[in-house]
């Protein structure tokens, strides 16, 4: 099993593309395989189109042959899930969310007959062999702001109606606040911790 990141930041040379090589650099240590999708880099189109539409309905009806019509990086996307026991998931906070591509991906990916099944009475099911979830983001909102005015948008949004709704307990969330006002030696320290976090991360299948 495998650790899959999933990457979202038009620069490179970003905060959040120096989190990604702090990231790469701890599984490295750890000597644990992992894969990235480069969401930017793979030009993914994260519009729900008309087809994606009927295709998600078709899923969550057992229709057998409803993803024979989403795009081909979606069933691309779908392979490396159903290899991942852990999900990364890197991006920026804009406007209090996330960006349209990790949006994207979340929308067309998260997606019935890929990501979960539907399990009766509203319920949903994981289908996927995740064990954990991590979510790091940037942002240069103050922390005690983005609470208390904007109640941790990205939590809701994310972690507790995306991942949580279909089943996965164990989902943590990384968020750096003030990453513009940081200095380079507060930057360098949480590099350092997420790479000794990652770098530290045992195998979560025996």
């Amino acid at each position: 099993m495998k650790t899959l990141i999933v990457f979202n930041h038009p620069f490179e040379e970003s905060f959040c593309g120096a989190v990604l090589q702090a990231v790469q650099n701890g599984l490295k240590e750890s000597r644990k395989k992992f894969d990235v999708i480069h969401l930017d880099r793979d030009r993914f189109d994260p519009v729900m189109r008309e087809k994606d539409l009927l295709a998600f309905r078709g899923a969550g009806k057992g229709d057998a042959d409803a993803l024979e019509v989403v795009d081909p990086e979606v069933l691309e996307y779908k392979a490396k899930l159903e290899e991942a026991d852990h999900l990364v998931i890197i991006f920026p906070i804009w406007w209090m969310t996330m960006p349209a591509m990790t949006k994207g991906f979340i929308d067309k990916v998260i997606f019935p007959a890929i990501a979960y099944n539907n399990a009766g009475g509203g319920r949903m099911k994981s289908r996927l062999p995740l064990e954990k979830v991590t979510v790091i983001s940037t942002m240069n909102t103050p922390a005690d702001i983005y609470r208390d005015m904007f109640h941790n948008a990205l939590e809701g949004a994310l972690i507790k109606g995306t991942f949580k709704q279909i089943g996965i307990e164990d989902v943590e969330w990384i968020s750096l606040s003030e990453v513009k006002q940081a200095g380079d030696e507060q930057r360098r320290k949480w590099l350092r911790d997420i790479e000794t976090r990652f770098g530290s991360i045992p195998d979560m299948v025996a």
